[in-house]
């Protein structure tokens, strides 16, 4: 259970004055990042198999910095070991070290946002509003939330249900100037009609999307649904598996992908999330980054 309150959050982070606001070695980061078309970050969910084992949550920073040459971080909320205040600051301060910038917090299993019962709903809004008060505390813009659900109802219920979730949200993270944004991550969120619709009955202009590059379903052209939820996007989640030996990805046209992304106008950061049937999901970050990197200028 989190220690740290809203109240706190906010009244800490003003006392800490300077030393939390200073930026150090980001200032440089940013400004290079200012020259190129887009930013590349690291999920940290690429790095999943070896959580516990070789890293914990604390290290990322220096691992992305260190071991990727990345200038993003994106968090998944499970992996915070007890975000209290001297470990948030911890954290902040090792990203501002290694000059790494925190993007997101890409947050799960806290309730069902689009649940058939109301109480499930609210219950699951306030479950997210913490990590909106961790997204401000550690300079984040943005939280990662879900849409999928198992609960009774038409998908166009499930829309509706779930908009009225994300509107309630997105009042509460404007105070803090966050911004809420839902990945197709399974269920009518895979779908992008959907998701669009999910975008315009939310209704905020905290709201938007995170598009991932391989969480269409399956039944849906990935590079047409890209082109409908582009519009909305507030980040780009760039899904990959295996690359060849020329450095080819062969599961879906990565390149055509990030063209797509590109010609919409977008210009923030291009988290890559690796995965790979083979274990090589750190090969797999490289090569990722690596064909970005031909895109950046």
């Amino acid at each position: 259970m989190l220690i740290v309150t809203r109240r706190n959050f906010f009244r800490n982070a003003l006392a800490a004055g300077g030393a939390l606001a200073a930026l150090g070695p980001a200032l440089a980061v940013a400004q290079q990042a200012k020259e190129k078309k887009f930013k590349i970050s690291l999920a940290a969910w690429s790095l999943q198999p070896w959580f516990n084992k070789e890293w914990k949550n604390i290290d990322l920073p220096r691992i992305v910095r260190e071991d990727f040459d990345l200038d993003g971080l994106e968090f998944v909320n499970s992996f915070f070991e007890l975000p209290r205040y001297d470990y948030l600051n911890d954290l902040k301060k090792r990203a501002s070290d290694y000059g790494v910038q925190l993007v997101l917090i890409m947050c799960d299993d806290e309730g069902d946002m689009s649940h058939n019962e109301k109480r499930e709903r609210e219950l699951a809004v306030l479950m997210h509003h913490k990590w909106v008060d961790i997204a401000y505390f550690l300079d984040c813009h943005a939280i990662r939330g879900n849409a999928r659900t198992n609960t009774p109802g038409t998908d166009e219920e499930r829309v509706k249900r779930c908009a009225e979730s994300y509107h309630s949200l997105c009042e509460y993270a404007d105070q803090a100037g966050i911004s809420v944004i839902v990945e197709n991550h399974g269920g009518f969120s895979s779908i992008p009609e959907y998701l669009v619709s999910l975008v315009k009955q939310v209704n905020h202009p905290r709201f938007g999307l995170l598009p991932d590059y391989g969480n269409f379903a399956q039944d849906v052209d990935r590079y047409k649904a890209l082109e409908m939820v582009m519009p909305y996007a507030r980040g780009v989640s760039v899904k990959c598996t295996d690359f060849d030996e020329n450095g080819r990805h062969a599961a879906w046209d990565l390149d055509r992908l990030i063209k797509i992304t590109l010609d919409s106008g977008y210009h923030g950061f291009m988290g890559i999330e690796a995965g790979s049937r083979n274990m090589r999901h750190r090969d797999n970050v490289r090569a990722c980054r690596d064909l970005l990197r031909k895109y950046q200028t």
